[in-house]
């Protein structure tokens, strides 16, 4: 057999799924979520705790941020070998080693003492959960029969979508009633079951790679000078001032050179350590690129509103915490509900629905202000929610159903990497533009704010009535009403700059909605009954 399957061909699944039992792949649909969740929660629980550790550790917050920034380009760099890895090792071996490496690593997280040695543990913690999502979601896609994969989707998804957003809740817990090392000291007893049930009941892929196969080892540095450049400039591009640095100029070049390197190479060498032709298949790289944009919209949404939240709203920490969580719970709710619609609705149907749904939530959370009710921030939370659940399942399906034999594997890799990837932008990406919209909605509304502005000079002067009513001194009172004034703009800008940054978010996604019709009609027969495979329906 070749290295690669074709992507439409090699061996049909059933081999693989029949060496199971019905017990024996829900126990190891339970020990993968267990990993997958824990890997999910460690990409945000830390950014809760980075105040307390700062100061335990005597750090700076450049410093600290390679807590995170380590973790996340590990994740990335590996991510899509996790499909060669895989094959290489073994799928038992590779999977329950990860599984290993990242619980070691968090116990070595939680005993760091010193800055560096916290960070080098992180990037192993990051580089062993690679295959907690990617290799994962491979092993269900060929474990379990066709007809069950929409409703073991969306329990595994549940993890995947839900992690983001109990992270920083639970991070916050932790930190205030025990200690920052319980962050990490948590994942043990999670991580160490996990690991034995993975060993008792996973077997190895019949796609293991012969003993003694090259390695490719250019093709796996370009990659890693690559990605690794590119999430450095993601991570780091907002404070640094972005291209006005010399060092966000250097990464970028390099993470081009590398880019395209790796993409020529992994196309010419024979035994690839990315299988980039996996790509030609048309619904792979239509999913990728609508993965991209969940991810965009997942990751820099849960990091955009909790901001929100405590900038325009007022809520602390724990408040917009759990401000998030309905939202949440509306995705694990809403997820099960599609798996069952999956074998009976088209996929790219709900895909669209739970698209238009978050879109429409977008408008919603657009036209929230300062003085919006909690039940007008609480509807537009759930119903953006319930439409991330409806946008994971069938796009899942939608995207790696039609691949077979080795390629579920690469193909979930490269899937894994486009929406941790659009995760990194939307995070910078909104950021970023945050800033520049609150700045130039502030220079817009001065403007207005002025000695010739007879509402300003009436609001200046009511503003200092007041407070001379309450005891100020004329000339306090007027510097005070001063400042108040200034905070008014300051508010109404950030509220102008949030909705500009909701209504980029909804944009993006009706952009993206022409990508639905690059999947196929229909999932192959036998995602709908108990039937053989049969070859996907074409357009």
């Amino acid at each position: 057999m070749d290295d690669h399957d074709a992507t439409t061909g090699g061996s049909p699944p059933q081999e693989e799924y029949a060496s199971y039992t019905g017990f024996t792949r829900w126990i190891i649909l339970f020990a993968v979520m267990l990993g997958t969740l824990l890997q999910v929660v460690d990409s945000s629980i830390v950014n809760v705790a980075v105040p307390t550790m700062m100061g335990n550790l005597g750090v700076t917050l450049d410093q600290i941020s390679w807590v995170t920034t380590g973790y996340i380009i590990a994740n990335v760099i590996v991510l899509p070998l996790t499909g060669w890895l895989s094959s290489y090792f073994g799928r038992r071996r590779y999977l329950a080693a990860s599984m290993m490496i990242f619980t070691a690593a968090s116990f070595f997280c939680g005993t760091a003492h010193d800055l560096n040695t916290l960070i080098f543990f992180r990037i192993v913690q990051g580089a062993g959960g690679a295959a907690l999502l990617s290799t994962a979601q491979a092993t269900m896609m060929e474990i379990f029969p066709p007809w069950q994969l929409g409703m073991v989707q969306a329990i595994y998804g549940i993890g995947i979508m839900v992690g983001p957003t109990i992270g920083p809740t639970l991070g916050g817990w932790i930190t205030d009633n025990y200690s920052w090392p319980w962050i990490f000291f948590i994942n043990l007893p999670i991580g160490i079951v996990a690991t034995i049930l993975t060993l008792m009941f996973v077997h190895d892929s019949k796609y293991k790679r012969a003993a003694g196969a090259s390695v490719d080892v250019i093709g796996i540095g370009f990659l890693a000078v690559g990605l690794g450049c590119m999430q450095m400039v993601l991570e780091k591009g907002n404070r640094e001032g972005w291209f006005d640095s010399s060092l966000i100029n250097g990464l970028t070049v390099l993470s081009v050179v590398g880019l395209i390197a790796f993409v020529l190479w992994e196309l010419h060498v024979k035994h690839p350590a990315v299988n980039l032709r996996v790509l030609k298949n048309r619904p792979l790289a239509a999913g990728s690129l609508f993965g991209f944009i969940v991810g965009f919209g997942l990751f820099g949404g849960t990091f955009i509103l909790p901001v929100f939240l405590q900038s325009m709203q007022h809520y602390t920490a724990q408040q917009s915490g759990f401000a998030m969580l309905p939202g949440a719970l509306a995705t694990a709710v809403s997820m099960p509900i599609v798996g069952r619609l999956s074998g009976k609705v088209s996929a790219r149907l709900l895909v669209a629905i739970g698209a238009i749904g978050f879109i429409i939530s977008m408008f919603m959370l657009q036209a929230l202000t300062s003085n919006s009710s909690v039940d007008s921030i609480f509807w537009a939370l759930v119903l953006r929610g319930a439409s991330m659940g409806f946008l994971f399942v069938p796009l899942t399906l939608a995207t790696l159903a039609g691949l077979q034999g080795r390629d579920i594997a690469e193909g979930t890799g490269l899937f894994s990497l486009f929406r941790q990837l659009g995760g990194s932008a939307g995070i910078a990406i909104l950021s970023t533009f945050l800033d520049h919209r609150a700045d130039f909605h502030r220079a817009r509304l001065v403007e207005y704010v002025n000695v010739y502005s007879t509402t300003a000079l009436q609001r200046l002067l009511g503003m200092q009535h007041m407070l001379m009513a309450k005891g100020a001194a004329p000339p306090i009172a007027r510097q005070q009403a001063l400042t108040l004034l200034d905070h008014l703009v300051q508010g109404q800008a950030m509220i102008l700059a949030f909705s500009d940054v909701f209504l980029v978010v909804a944009f993006i996604f009706i952009v993206a909605l022409p990508l639905l019709f690059l999947f196929h009609k229909s999932l192959p027969s036998s995602y709908r009954r108990g039937e053989k495979p049969d070859a996907v329906i074409a357009d």
